[in-house]
């Protein structure tokens, strides 16, 4: 068996023993499996894949066939780096995403120790890889962070952009409703090109793309993360989304003004409870089959 024959059954894993031990034999062994070797781990500290390739190609010399052969072990070398390089490329560029569903929250601890409370029907996206230098991450929806202290931390939504460098705070970005609270240290909030700086109890706060003063929020954490919602003064049509999201159901309106403005809460544990707590002060009455839910006028 001549020398390509060898490089191409020793490429596919098909030598048995004895061409096993012709193979070693070969004056290019101690190339091609440095070359094997530096394929596997993408790089060697101390060896350059480039020169050993050339070395490979330059001291192989047959006939015309043998070198159409040799072109073929060789192109199924690239590809393997190719392919193992792709795949490094990716996961390691990749972003990790966390989802969460109607009437789910999770726990999510990014790289540096700091804390990620996310509510129901919300996005948080980060990069692993790159944490260490860019402490950013992505969000849609509503979250809580406790910032562990370090460089400068980002939260990017679509209506702006929040950096600290290690504080608490509150985000809810949902469709036309922005807003920010900050429960302990600095924050500021970047949002159609001004920052505007949050002490603790500050809040910042746009709806329907019209930024509204707040009052002191005097609470130590959100009141989602007790399982509960609060409003004050928000149109009803906000109630009834946080309700879908926090009890995984669909609602219905008849003859109702969904701008009217809604002061109350309801709870996220006790469905039936919470119908009442968003019926009850506005005098409607509801009706419920699986999980629509019908709200009307009495």
């Amino acid at each position: 068996m001549n020398k390509e024959e060898l490089i191409q059954k020793w490429l596919d894993h098909e030598l048995n023993t004895q061409e096993l031990e012709a193979f070693k034999q070969l004056e290019d062994y101690e190339a091609l499996t440095k070359l094997d070797t530096s394929l596997k781990y993408f790089k060697a500290p101390e060896y350059n894949t480039s020169e050993n390739l050339e070395q490979v190609m330059s001291t192989i010399k047959t006939d015309k066939q043998n070198n159409i052969n040799w072109l073929s072990a060789a192109i199924k070398i690239a590809a393997v780096f190719v392919i193992c390089f792709s795949a490094y490329y990716y996961t390691t560029t990749l972003d990790t995403t966390i989802n969460t569903i109607a009437s789910q929250k999770q726990t999510v601890e990014l790289p540096d120790a700091s804390i990620v409370e996310l509510n129901a029907v919300s996005l948080l996206a980060f990069n692993e890889s790159s944490w260490t230098n860019n402490r950013e991450v992505t969000l849609q929806g509503e979250a809580f962070f406790k910032v562990a202290k370090g460089s400068r931390f980002d939260v990017k939504t679509e209506d702006g952009i929040i950096s600290v460098l290690g504080t608490q705070f509150n985000i809810k970005q949902r469709d036309n409703y922005f807003e920010v609270i900050c429960y302990e240290g600095k924050v500021a909030v970047t949002h159609n090109a001004k920052t505007t700086k949050l002490l603790p109890g500050d809040s910042f706060f746009v709806l329907d793309g019209k930024l509204f003063t707040t009052e002191k929020e005097n609470q130590s954490t959100p009141s989602w993360l007790l399982n509960q919602s609060r409003f004050k003064s928000l149109p009803y049509r906000e109630v009834i989304a946080e309700f879908e999201r926090q009890h995984n159901v669909f609602i219905s309106l008849k003859n109702i003004d969904d701008s009217q403005l809604f002061t109350g809460s309801f709870t996220h544990n006790d469905i039936e409870i919470a119908l009442k707590s968003i019926t009850l002060p506005l005098h409607l009455t509801h009706s419920k089959i699986d999980n629509i839910i019908t709200l009307k006028r009495e």
